[in-house]
């Protein structure tokens, strides 16, 4: 994974509560187990005129101009509810986001947001709305900053707003590890351990 310190970008809000996995890709957008390939199928049901087909919803903000490129998701409550798909995950980490904004995510969907380079900042339904006030004034020029070495949001209007985070996951996240890299750096601890009981266990290695 690409390590995560400091991240200003264009903020897309999509404030709808309980968007569920389905919904940030439905199962027939799932043709694949590869994290490649999804990005087109993000919110496909939201962001195509016709299911199956890839002509654009004007109506739907991914679609506007203004907000192309965003890495920032600016979401409402109980944001990945729904199946533990962890292709929902992949599908927005290929789109380009690297960090949802939102008052409370599903706790697998958070996990696999950790897992895959996206930072799951959770923020009071007010602030997350406030941003989106002011960011829709200006999208491409009033960005939001998102900060986790301080573990603070900063928006367009310079108000700062703090956020709390698992230190295994901010450290996962500061230093693009996975689960298996996170656990090699304690790789010493486990040989000495896995020597120690070599020593009180001999047949158990024979």
């Amino acid at each position: 994974m690409t390590p995560f310190t400091i991240l200003t970008a264009v903020a897309v809000p999509l404030l709808r509560p309980n968007i569920d996995t389905d919904a940030i890709i439905p199962s027939r957008e799932m043709t694949s187990v590869s994290k490649k390939g999804l990005a087109d199928g993000l919110f496909a049901g939201w962001r195509y005129t016709a299911v199956g087909g890839r002509d654009p919803n004007p109506d739907f903000v991914l679609n506007d101009p203004v907000y192309r490129g965003a890495a920032i998701l600016l979401a409402g409550e109980n944001f990945g509810c729904g199946s533990s798909r962890e292709h929902a995950a992949w599908a927005l980490a290929e789109y380009g986001f690297r960090a949802i904004l939102a008052p409370s995510f599903n706790p697998i969907f958070r996990g696999n947001c950790v897992r895959n380079g996206i930072v799951p900042v959770e923020l009071p339904t007010d602030a997350i709305t406030w941003i989106a006030s002011t960011v829709a004034q200006a999208p491409r020029t009033r960005l939001v900053t998102v900060d986790l070495r301080r573990q603070m949001v900063t928006a367009p209007d310079g108000g700062t707003h703090s956020f709390s985070i698992e230190p295994e996951a901010r450290e996962m996240l500061l230093h693009g590890l996975d689960a298996i890299d996170l656990t090699l750096l304690r790789q010493g601890e486990i040989q000495a351990k896995r020597q120690a009981d070599k020593e009180r266990r001999p047949w158990v290695y024979l």
